[in-house]
């Protein structure tokens, strides 16, 4: 098995840096406020027009062209629309199904958020709170949201597998991206009691959804769990004959190289991929399949200036006023950090880039210079990415 992909994220679980104009005139930094702060009509017509624009059955068709395999499609906890005031997305994705396999693409599920949040961050749906784990009541609806998942597109051909939750933070990452102070919340009551969920908690719950999926996911198609920021820690985990297709998602971005201190040039970007990336996905691969779900070539040596671990201008980041590298170097250092990285997934059994497409206008817009390179579509144009 081996895949290559790439996320369509920001589609149907938002992210105010990748589409500010959803969010105009407000001042909600994440998909729970938004809603809080515009009226039903108004949230119900952005949110349907973004969708329907966002991503249309030509963007599965220019994805098939540029050499991928697979998309990874995040989706929220609310995607059957029964928590108010969300707007559930089973016909998009029910679309999506049939663009996949129309064009020959595979999907691979991600439930993207959780409610009281899994990891505090903007793109689990509500800044600054991480209290999930703690409430059965809302572990047991997120088990049977995959449960219904996998009722409903477990027998499609498009579908490559279904990821239990994305990015549940652990100690370790909560600590390195100082997740109360990057994502201040916006409601300190409901931030009471937030932290990282525990790596038994998590163990338990990734045996629970893999038992209630199966009942309705055949066999052949991947059960996905993602890593919590700690690659090395599964090496004992579901290795029972029981669990099959079992695939580790593990997310490596270069910002989060930098948070842990590696320098911001070039070789010691290459040295951390080959010293940390390669080794460690070479080493789980005996016990798994592993997947690199999220990554991309930003970094902060092309930004000009240090992002702080990849902290946006909506942070209160001032990105650079002028490009810190011509057009040749740019594509130099993207190319080879983009071979690095390949390399490195294909110690594994694939990659999805993070991600197809973004709304950031990085010319007009101060600031944003080195943030083109989250978009997949601009980094194929512009030759910083081999061909595939």
């Amino acid at each position: 098995m081996h895949v290559k992909g790439v996320n369509l994220g920001n589609w149907l679980v938002l992210e105010k840096w990748m589409s500010p104009a959803v969010f105009e005139g407000t001042d909600a930094e994440d998909e729970y406020w938004l809603p809080e702060q515009l009226s039903r009509e108004v949230y119900e017509a952005r949110i349907r027009i973004h969708r329907s624009e966002y991503i249309t059955e030509r963007d599965f068709v220019t994805i098939r062209k540029m050499g991928m395999e697979a998309v990874r499609i995040p989706v929220p906890y609310f995607v059957f629309g029964d928590r108010e005031p969300f707007i559930g997305c089973v016909e998009e994705l029910d679309k999506a199904f049939n663009w996949a396999e129309k064009y020959d693409l595979k999907i691979l599920l991600d439930l993207h958020t959780a409610p009281l949040g899994q990891n505090g961050f903007d793109n689990g749906g509500i800044c600054g709170v991480c209290r999930w784990s703690k409430s059965p009541e809302e572990i047991e609806f997120v088990l049977h949201v995959l449960e219904r998942l996998a009722e409903r597109y477990g027998s499609r051909k498009g579908l490559w597998g279904i990821e239990v939750l994305n990015e549940p933070i652990t100690e370790r990452a909560w600590k390195l991206f100082d997740v109360p102070n990057r994502y201040p919340a916006k409601n300190l009551k409901m931030a009471e009691d937030s932290g990282p969920n525990t790596l038994e908690f998590l163990r338990e719950f990734y045996l629970n959804a893999y038992d209630r999926m199966r009942k309705y996911l055949p066999e052949e198609k991947y059960v996905v769990i993602h890593d919590g920021f700690e690659l090395l820690s599964w090496k004992d985990f579901m290795q029972e004959e029981k669990y099959v297709n079992v695939v580790l998602d593990t997310h490596q971005y270069l910002m989060m190289a930098e948070s842990d201190g590696c320098p911001q040039e070039l070789d010691s970007y290459l040295s951390y991929i080959r010293d940390h990336y390669e080794k460690e996905i070479r080493e789980m691969e005996a016990y798994f399949p592993v997947i690199c779900g999220e990554w991309c070539l930003f970094n902060s040596l092309v930004c000009g200036c240090d992002t702080k671990g990849g902290q946006s201008v909506l942070n209160g980041m001032e990105g650079s006023g002028k490009e810190a590298f011509s057009d040749k170097e740019k594509r130099e250092i993207y190319l080879a950090l983009a071979e690095a990285q390949l390399n490195a997934w294909n110690q594994g059994s694939g990659y999805f880039y993070w991600s197809y497409k973004l709304l950031t206008d990085t010319v007009n817009e101060q600031g944003w210079i080195g943030w083109d390179s989250w978009d997949f579509g601009r980094c194929m144009d512009f030759g910083w990415f081999p061909e595939q």
